[in-house]
């Protein structure tokens, strides 16, 4: 293995992990905007400010996070050769993180709106996704299941 490779390697560790501490805190931040009661506009709109904040930081971390991994994908041939479907399933997932990113988005965009449906109940049930897709990434890289 190269010192280029594992530089890169370790610093797609870094932001990965730190896109989803973003992903794991947001949907948080819903769960208490959703608390908010009507008449509290300060509060409101010091979490929509966290959120906002944290969904901007959030979409920087995950940009490089791609391109690293695109780095060792395409740069260094991770996942290329016989029997390398865990990178097939890896991408799949990370294609749904990319999608969970962007329904953050709406609702964030709901609560700005003052259109929020949703309980808080459901943003503590939805926060949990993100820890799902998390380790099952996570499983489909250390493991390698087939």
């Amino acid at each position: 293995m190269s010192s280029a490779y594992l530089w890169v390697k370790a610093f797609h560790i870094v932001f990965v992990a730190s896109w989803f501490a973003g992903l794991f805190y947001l949907p948080r931040l819903f769960v208490n905007l959703a608390m908010v009661p009507n008449d509290s506009h300060a509060e409101r709109e010091r979490l929509l400010l966290m959120a906002r904040k944290l969904y901007r930081f959030t979409n920087l971390l995950m940009a490089v996070a791609l391109v690293l991994g695109g780095v060792l994908w395409l740069g260094f041939g991770i996942g290329r050769g016989a029997a390398q479907y865990w990178l097939h399933a890896k991408l799949l997932l990370v294609v749904g993180v990319i999608g969970y990113q962007h329904v953050c988005a709406v609702q964030l965009r709901r609560f700005e709106q003052l259109a929020n449906r949703r309980s808080h109940r459901w943003y503590r049930v939805f926060n949990e996704i993100g820890v799902l897709l998390f380790t099952a990434i996570v499983l489909l890289v250390v493991v390698k299941p087939f």
